[in-house]
């Protein structure tokens, strides 16, 4: 009988059922369309240690599937998320699983759809858990970071497996029981939003420094090569930066560098719009993230762009720039709004955690994000102690090491915006990051007269800061009570 089993054989399902069996636990695989059955269990005959075979049967028939799985029983699906997942939960019920059983959700799903599936299952005695996987290919097959949700049993259940197949950083596995069903959807949700930031942010510095800077693709290369091998940018999206820029094209007959081919026209599959739609719905700024989106939205209309470009001018006369100051600038911006980013999503998981009664540890989600997942980041390791040290940190810009190193970096961080909208080169994340900073350090914004206006059209009432309460002021003769104007102009209203 198998230890675990394992539905839906995309590349991420046979990875992840790879990395299962190279750890010692046998698995059972099955898959809606046979043919990727026979290529997993092809693909276990030879990846073991030594070329050596695999603990991984393949399954046909779901029945068969299901029977073939020690008690309790323990799925992981791995298909497309909402309809396709409700069905092959439909179709393991109606195979046999049965009370103490539990059904994992691996994929990308809208956390909601979780809750409501745990509550389905629920009087079938059946255990719900949505465990969040990032890592891409490489990582479900060497080492993701795993951010399961579920109730203490389902955990209890999985746990031998989930802390040896995570990635592990510094004897650690990159997995925690993150909470409740719904909170480990949640978390790989905001690990998104914050992927989404981390990507557009490195895209703007890369604009900046070939248009303003004048830097061919082999300098670009060089240098987040550089900024990841020595500097507090090391992370796994800016050492892939440096490679893809530095990346030749691979088409025969052609030459340059691949990037400069590429469609400038940017898809997505529903994450990053989750997370804002989420950051509204909390109230919660997701500015950075928002900014990232929307400038995938904007990049998708290619068409209108290219016709615009003709027609809506730019400024003649750009400022001059030294080539090092920029590089130098472009390093502490970058590494300044990456802290914005991370803050802000960080304040979302917090906010949602006690708006829906989560106990979410926001160390431990840092922490897990260190290693196998798309935004791991050598300061992950200092928003880990950040939160260890207070965990009732409201903000994470506000640490005493965060806080002094966005103190640092403001000369850089404003020059760089500034050149950016002289130069009219758009950077709506980086100038997302430091209205955010410039908002949130100041103790009086402009709110009051936002607040005034609302109280103007809509009687919407406002409090003072002399006086405790709620007020509405009679802005005009209009504003003013019927019963008051007949008072004053002898019974004429």
């Amino acid at each position: 009988m198998s230890d675990i089993g394992l539905f839906g054989l995309a590349v991420m399902g046979q990875n992840f059922a790879l990395n299962m069996a190279e750890h010692g636990f046998s698995v059972s695989v099955a898959n809606r369309s046979p043919e990727k059955v026979d290529t997993t269990v092809k693909r276990a005959q030879t990846e073991g240690p030594g070329g050596k075979p695999l603990p991984l049967t393949g399954h046909k028939d779901m029945k068969e599937f299901v029977a073939s799985l020690a008690k309790p029983r323990k799925i992981i699906i791995l298909v497309m998320a909402g309809a396709p997942v409700d069905a092959t939960i439909k179709g393991l019920v109606e195979a046999g699983l049965e009370e103490g059983d539990l059904v994992i959700d691996g994929g990308n799903e809208w956390f909601p759809n979780s809750l409501r599936r745990a509550k389905e299952l629920e009087p079938k005695g059946i255990m719900f858990m949505g465990m969040g996987i990032s890592g891409g290919e490489e990582g479900a097959r060497k080492g993701p970071s795993l951010m399961p949700g579920g109730p203490p049993a389902a955990y209890a259940l999985m746990e031998p497996i989930i802390t040896k197949c995570s990635a592990q950083v510094g004897g650690e596995p990159c997995t925690f029981n993150i909470g409740d069903v719904g909170s480990g959807n949640y978390v790989k949700m905001i690990h998104n939003g914050i992927e989404y930031g981390d990507m557009q942010l490195i895209a703007e510095i890369y604009d900046v420094l070939r248009y303003a800077g004048e830097m061919d693709n082999e300098e670009l290369a060089a240098t987040f090569k550089s900024w990841h091998e020595d500097t507090e940018l090391n992370s796994f999206l800016i050492e892939i930066t440096g490679i893809i820029l530095g990346t030749k094209d691979d088409q025969e007959g052609k030459d340059g560098y691949i990037v400069d081919q590429i469609l400038d026209k940017t898809g997505m599959k529903g994450t990053g719009r989750w997370t804002i739609q989420e950051a509204a719905e909390r109230s919660v700024c997701g500015s950075v993230m928002a900014a990232a989106l929307d400038a995938r939205y904007v990049s998708g209309r290619k068409d209108e762009r290219v016709a615009a470009s003709s027609i809506l001018g730019g400024p003649v006369e750009v400022p001059r720039v030294d080539k090092e100051q920029l590089i130098d600038d472009c390093r502490q911006a970058l590494f300044a709004a990456k802290i914005v980013s991370y803050a802000q999503g960080l304040c979302l998981i917090r906010e949602a955690g006690v708006q829906l009664g989560w106990a979410i540890d926001l160390g431990e989600c840092a922490r897990i994000w260190r290693g196998g997942c798309i935004i791991r980041a050598q300061f992950l390791n200092d928003i880990t102690e950040a939160f260890k040290s207070n965990p009732g940190l409201t903000n994470l810009m506000v640490d005493p090491k965060f806080s002094a190193w966005l103190n640092e970096r403001q000369p850089s961080w404003r020059r760089v915006v500034s050149l950016c909208v002289a130069s009219g080169l758009p950077v709506p994340a980086l100038s997302a990051s430091i209205a955010y900073f410039d908002s949130y350090r100041r103790a009086n914004v402009n709110a009051n007269l936002v607040q005034g206006m609302r109280d103007f059209f809509g009687g919407h009432t406002f409090e003072r800061k002399d006086m405790e309460g709620k007020f509405h002021c009679y802005w005009t003769e209009g504003h003013k009570p019927l019963d008051d104007i007949a008072s004053r102009t002898g019974g004429e209203v």
